[in-house]
């Protein structure tokens, strides 16, 4: 079993990489999105105090979060392992995920960070749109739909969304909330000797192709 996370600052890739490495290889995705929203339904002491927080509009805790990818690594029957999708976000959530992942006997294997030029990044981010039907992605300029307007994957017509956030002021903001929380994981991972740098402006099949050979 190979446990892995995928850093990178927001439009890296990593979404993508994950969702192809997990197609590929049948790694599990732990968003933590996901399980939150997982949590809501659940019947348990937990999932009701997930609903709660979120219902007031709160913020949900580490250790909350912590208990719920407790949940996953110890309940789903998965061989092959887990990828941290948005999860840790700073130093403290890394020291209480290796916290758990010793407790349960398990390790991390890889940080894979996928580092981009900020001025590149900006050109990628603010050209990308999904279909609202199947989740793929697409961008006006390096990836754009073979027929306009007709989704390549599912066949769905118009039904193209563009993210509210996936502009130049918004973007900048979010970048400086990576450098400012996140980025410090990167020293953090490299100390561990867990960290392997991969560049992110490559194309899509050359990334997961270089991801492939770091954890074969």
């Amino acid at each position: 079993m190979k446990n892995l996370i995928l850093l990178g600052p927001p439009g890296a890739g990593k979404g993508t990489q994950a969702r192809t490495l997990c197609e590929k290889y049948g790694f599990v995705q732990l968003s933590t999105g996901d399980m939150l929203r997982e949590a809501k339904k659940d019947e348990t002491d937990l999932g009701r105090k997930v609903a709660g927080i979120m219902a007031k509009g709160e913020l949900v805790t580490d250790e909350i979060v912590i208990g719920l990818i407790e949940k996953k690594l110890t309940n789903d029957e998965n061989e092959i392992g887990f990828i941290f999708d948005g999860f840790p976000r700073t130093l403290a959530q890394a020291d209480a995920l290796g916290n758990l992942l010793d407790s349960i006997g398990q390790s991390l294997d890889h940080v894979v960070e996928l580092f981009v030029d900020d001025e590149k990044l900006v050109q990628r981010i603010i050209g990308r749109f999904t279909c609202s039907s199947c989740g793929e992605l697409y961008h006006k300029i390096t990836k754009p739909p073979e027929n306009a307007g007709i989704c390549d994957v599912c066949g769905s017509k118009d039904k193209f969304n563009f993210r509210q956030d996936d502009n130049e002021v918004s973007l900048k903001i979010r970048l400086l909330a990576y450098y400012r929380d996140t980025s410090p994981l990167i020293g953090y991972y490299h100390v561990l000797n867990k960290l392997r740098k991969i560049n992110g402006l490559g194309s899509v099949d050359e990334i997961q192709n270089n991801i492939r050979n770091i954890i074969k």
